[in-house]
C-alpha cells in the first residue's frame, strides 16, 4: 500500500505538470519558479548533476530537477554522486520540477584551525570528493581538503562534481587542510577586497581605478619576462601580463621567479591594463623554533631556483638558503626577483635551516633578472 501511495504521488506530480503545458495562450502561465510547493521528495544525487541540473535517484525512479537562481541551499551546498537529500519542488512552466529548497541532515565535527596562515586554491573537483573531503584538481596537482560544518558554502551556488571553485583553507590540528570557504570562480575575490571601486597606485605612475568594481582569479606558472614591475603568467587560458602596484598584496606570494606556481587575483583598471591586487604562492607550513641567541643579518643576490618556500641567494661566501616561513616584512619593493639584491635578518631554527625574518630591498643595486642562474 505504501508504495501504491508514492506513485500516486509522482504521478500526479506529472500530471500537475503535463497540464500546466496544456493552458490555453489566454491564460497567464506562471514563472518558471513557482512559489507553492507541490510536494518534496527523497532520494540519492546521481552522476551527471550540474549547478542547473539535478538528477536524483528516488524510491519511485529518476527524476530530473531544475535549479535556479533563487533556489534555497542554504543547508546543502554539495550535490555529489550518492549523497543523500531532500528536494522541495514546484512546477514550472518549461516542462520541469524545480528545486524550491534542498535540504540535508547532519553535521561535520570542526576541529581547530591555524588562521594565521590562510591559502587559496583554485582548482576542478574531482570524482573522489565525498560530503567530508574535498578532492581539488590545481594547477600544482590534486589537493586534499577537509570540509566542515562551518566551511562557508556563501559564495557558492552548488558544488557538483567536475565544478571549479576557489577554496580558501587554513591546516587543522588533524594535520589536514580545511576549506574555510568555497565560491564559484569569478564569483568574489580570492581574498578580501573592497567591493567598491579599487585604487591602485603603481610605480611612477598616476593612480589607476578598477573601473567595474570587480576582480577575478587566476593560476598560473611565472615567465621569464617577468621583472619587479610587471608579472607575466602562463596559464592554461593563455598567458596573461599584470601590474604590480603599490597597493599589490604580496604578503602571500613576493618572490617571482621563472617557473613558480602561484595565484593572481587581479582587476582591469582605467588605463585598460590588468593589475594584479593579490598574488598567493604555493607555501608550506612550519613549526620550526628559532634561536633568538643567534641573530645573523646576510646580503646577496637572489638566485632562479628561489622560491616561496626557499630564498636561495648569492652571497660572498657562497650560496645561501633561507626559509621564508618566518618572514615578517619586505621592504624596499614589492616582490623580489633573480637578480635583486637584498639584506637579510635571520635565525637559526631547530630544523637546522636558516628563516628569514625581514627581507630589505637593495634598489640602488637594480636587478639583473638574466644573468642569475
Amino acid at each position: 500500500m505504501k508504495k501504491y501511495k508514492r506513485s500516486a504521488r509522482l504521478c500526479m506530480t506529472v500530471l500537475a505538470t503535463c497540464g500546466l503545458l496544456l493552458l490555453p495562450a489566454s491564460v497567464p502561465k506562471m514563472d518558471v519558479q513557482a512559489a507553492e510547493i507541490i510536494a518534496t521528495v527523497q532520494g540519492k544525487v546521481m552522476e551527471g548533476t550540474t549547478a542547473k541540473l539535478l538528477y536524483l535517484n528516488t524510491s519511485d525512479g529518476k527524476m530530473e530537477i531544475k535549479i535556479d537562481g533563487d533556489t534555497s541551499t542554504g543547508n546543502c551546498k554539495m550535490l555529489l554522486p550518492d549523497k543523500k537529500i531532500s528536494v522541495s519542488v514546484a512546477n514550472g512552466n518549461d516542462g520541469y520540477l524545480h528545486a524550491v529548497t534542498i535540504s540535508e541532515n547532519g553535521e561535520n565535527p570542526s576541529v581547530s584551525l591555524d588562521t594565521t596562515k590562510v591559502s587559496n586554491v583554485i582548482g576542478t573537483v574531482n570524482k573522489k570528493t565525498t560530503e567530508n573531503v574535498l578532492y581539488l584538481d590545481t594547477a600544482q596537482g590534486e589537493m586534499e581538503i577537509k570540509l566542515d560544518r562551518d566551511t562557508d558554502f556563501s559564495s557558492c551556488s552548488v558544488l557538483v562534481v567536475s565544478g571549479k571553485y576557489v577554496v580558501r583553507c587554513a591546516r587543522g590540528e588533524d594535520a589536514y587542510m580545511h576549506a574555510l570557504s568555497i565560491a564559484d570562480v569569478g564569483a568574489t575575490p580570492a581574498v578580501e577586497t573592497s567591493q567598491t571601486d579599487v585604487t591602485a597606485k603603481t610605480f611612477n605612475q598616476e593612480p589607476v581605478v578598477n573601473v567595474t568594481g570587480e576582480t577575478r582569479t587566476v593560476s598560473g606558472t611565472i615567465k621569464e619576462s617577468t621583472n619587479e614591475f610587471m608579472l607575466n603568467l602562463g596559464t592554461s587560458e593563455g598567458d596573461f601580463t599584470f601590474k604590480i602596484d603599490d597597493s599589490t598584496d604580496t604578503s602571500k606570494g613576493m618572490i617571482l621567479t621563472p617557473d613558480n606556481k602561484l595565484m593572481v587575483t587581479y582587476f582591469r583598471g582605467s588605463d585598460n591594463n590588468l593589475h594584479a591586487s593579490a598574488i598567493t604562492g604555493v607555501k608550506d607550513s612550519s613549526s620550526a623554533t628559532l634561536d633568538d641567541s643567534s641573530p645573523a643579518t646576510v646580503t646577496g643576490t637572489v638566485k632562479k631556483k628561489s622560491t616561496e618556500n626557499i630564498l636561495v641567494l648569492d652571497t660572498t661566501a657562497g650560496e645561501m638558503e633561507l626559509k621564508l616561513d618566518k618572514v615578517e616584512s619586505l621592504s624596499g619593493c614589492k616582490v623580489l626577483v633573480a637578480g635583486k639584491k637584498v639584506s637579510v635578518t635571520c635565525k637559526r631554527g631547530d630544523d637546522a635551516f636558516m628563516h628569514a625574518l625581514t627581507v630589505k630591498a637593495d634598489n640602488a643595486a637594480g636587478s639583473t633578472a638574466g644573468d642569475e642562474k
